[in-house]
């Protein structure tokens, strides 16, 4: 018996200061700080210009509950929340038969998360799948319930929620698919609106009209067996046809999507930024974003490709001097694919990666008249294989030729012998020194582009040739700011010279060759065709291999890298070569349209002198008749007589 006694007292101290706990817990939560739930998650972006592009829930999009369609409400409650007006931020049956079913099944594919909680973590906690976020969401969802009513958080849940295409809040979503007001929504609307959130990629009625069709009739089911609606109004709804509008005002960018989505993932790289930024009431993030470059871009990628082509593509618009991005697009068409490939995705770049190696060349005492022979040639391997790179169409001059005329028809040949002239080494240490992070092989072929790179990372890369030499990081964010102004982040200048600015120079007026109708003889300069469309002077190179083209092209005011190819790797037809070049050659020039054809370029160093060179041999032409241009050399290094500093032929003849 007294153990019995003893028992209750416990159990009865134990309730009662689990009620003084709860009570306390509860109490907290009434008195403490209210958390903003119209302000959180207020995410406001801004162009270089400071004119706002993305406005998350801004204000003005806000409706309240009673203006938004009683059908869009019902669906969203019966579909995602059943219970909600009836528990306190958690469904514990819903748990319980959630938890059931998984067990049973193997799988996590039922979940049990109410729409307070779905609120809480869309407005203040990141999506990682650790305990700590959980118990934060927790926290979250009960404070919220204790702050506000129910109808408060409905409204601000359907204010906030994400309906793709970039399109956050029913009123957006409404005005964007169907062209009207949430208050003005059908039964039919509304069901199929409330079917994206739980996958908008997947049940955009855009994108997959089947998918969404059955999502959609999910929905009319659920609201049919909660006695929302009768079978003839789901029947009819499901019936009726929908006209979409997917589309905003004239002024609309459908890639800044893809601008707006690199800016996010920066922002959750800053370790500054309290990852609760909801607490802080929003934030105002100004970025770099040149709206009427990412214009002329996105018209350009429209008008390159024919309508049946499955081709992608991705591109970066960069100021050198500061490594800001002015414009991105990661893909043909942000609404059939969200995938960022100028950021994320690591494709052979092919000769593009040539510039780092004539670079390490001019370093390492070559000039602009350094000369190899053009011909087939197998090179010996330590594990005694042979090496037989191809030119392109297996074209050689089979005489010596300069470095610039290597440049101007991207002979393989010519760039395989420098590699192994200055060791594998050599290349890397550039292409590291520059920015490239991603891995690079000591083999060969490494100056042909087989190694796999990121399109910012080699626009980023470029930018050391475009400013003489600074090594800049890519970036989208300029300032972030809190809701009351107070300034969170502020971007760094963090511009390293890692090259020397004089070879730097050098290199440039080579990469001109590309289309200097000076270099035409046994071949043609690669880029030829852009002769006579180019206004200014750009440095250029493209790169090609079986499944990816590329051009990357810059001056002093910016960098453009412009990729082509097919995300499963399909070779490319001579047709589809075209595209890059395009879209490169349009996007610069429209850019540059009203800067002086004389500005942009580079003034000769001090150290550097000019002189008048057989361009394809690199040598000094005594017959001033002849085709002869200027070439550029460091003081002391540059060709006086018929020889050039270094001739392969020369130097055989001499041993």
């Amino acid at each position: 018996m007294i153990i019995i006694r003893i028992l209750k007292k416990f159990f009865v101290c134990s309730f009662l200061l689990f009620l003084v706990v709860v009570g306390g817990v509860f109490l907290y939560l009434k008195l403490s700080p209210k958390v903003t739930i119209n302000g959180a998650n207020q995410i406001m972006i801004y162009d270089d210009q400071n004119i706002a592009f993305f406005k998350g829930s801004e204000a003005k999009e806000w409706v309240n509950l009673a203006d938004i369609s009683q059908y869009l409400i019902q669906a969203t409650i019966y579909t995602e929340d059943k219970n909600y007006y009836h528990h306190f931020g958690f469904d514990f049956l819903r748990i319980g038969k959630a938890f059931i079913h998984n067990i049973k099944n193997g799988s996590m594919e039922q979940g049990a998360s109410t729409i307070t909680q779905q609120y809480a973590k869309n407005l203040f906690l990141n999506f990682d799948k650790t305990w700590k976020r959980k118990w934060e969401e927790a926290w979250y969802t009960l404070k919220m319930e204790m702050q506000y009513s129910k109808d408060e958080i409905l409204e601000g849940y359907l204010n906030t929620i994400n309906y793709g295409h970039g399109k956050y809040g029913i009123e957006n979503a409404s005005k964007f698919y169907f062209g009207k007001s949430a208050s003005d929504l059908s039964l039919a609307e509304a069901a199929i609106l409330t079917g994206i959130p739980k996958a908008p990629s997947n049940y955009s009625p855009l994108l997959h009209y089947n998918e969404a069709k059955k999502r959609q009739l999910l929905v009319l089911n659920m609201m049919e067996k909660n006695g929302v609606i009768s079978s003839l109004d789901k029947e009819k709804a499901y019936q009726e046809e929908l006209h979409f509008i997917g589309k905003d005002d004239n002024n609309y960018l459908s890639s800044i999507h893809y601008f707006q989505d690199a800016v996010m993932d920066e922002l959750d790289s800053i370790e500054t930024i309290p990852k609760n930024y909801g607490e802080v009431h929003g934030l105002k993030i100004y970025t770099s974003l040149h709206y009427e470059a990412q214009s002329i871009l996105e018209d350009n990628i429209k008008n390159a490709f024919p309508n049946d082509s499955d081709l992608e593509t991705a591109s970066v618009v960069m100021d050198p001097n500061t490594g800001r991005v002015l414009a991105l697009v990661g893909g043909r068409d942000y609404n059939q694919s969200s995938y960022n490939r100028a950021i994320f995705a690591q494709r052979q770049v092919g000769s593009t990666m040539k510039p780092f190696l004539y670079y390490a060349a001019l370093e390492n005492g070559f000039t602009a008249s350094s000369a190899f022979l053009s011909e087939k040639t197998s090179f010996p391997l330590e594990n005694g294989e042979l090496y037989t790179p191809n030119n392109y169409h297996d074209t050689y001059g089979n005489k010596p030729i300069s470095m610039g005329t290597a440049i101007a028809y991207s002979e393989n040949v010519y760039a395989v012998k420098t590699h192994m002239f200055l060791g594998y080494d050599a290349l890397i240490q550039i292409a590291r020194r520059i920015g490239i992070t991603e891995k690079l092989e000591s083999i060969p072929s490494l100056p042909l582009g087989t190694n796999e790179i990121s399109l910012i990372h080699m626009a980023a890369s470029y930018s050391a040739f475009a400013n003489l030499g600074y090594k800049v990081t890519p970036h989208f964010i300029i300032k972030v700011e809190d809701g009351e102004g107070n300034v969170l982040y502020q971007e760094k200048d963090d511009k390293e010279l890692v090259l020397n600015p004089s070879l730097v120079f050098i290199l440039n007026q080579l990469l001109t060759a590309t289309y200097d109708p000076l270099y035409i003889d046994y071949n043609y300069p690669t880029a030829i065709s852009l002769n006579a469309k180019l206004t200014h002077t750009y440095g250029l190179k493209s790169g090609t291999t079986s499944s990816d083209n590329w051009n990357i092209g810059f001056n002093s005011n910016i960098v453009c890298a412009v990729w082509v190819g097919n995300d499963q790797n399909r070779e490319l037809t001579t047709h589809d070569y075209k595209y890059a070049q395009n879209i490169w050659y349009q996007t610069v020039e429209k850019i540059e349209k009203d800067v002086p054809a004389d500005e942009g370029w580079y003034s000769k160093p001090k150290n550097v002198v000019a002189l008048l060179v057989n361009p394809i041999s690199g040598k000094i032409d005594p017959d001033p008749s002849k085709n002869t241009k200027l070439m550029y050399y460091l003081k002391g290094t540059e060709p006086r007589d018929a020889d050039p500093t270094f001739d392969e032929i020369a130097m055989e003849e001499k041993e």
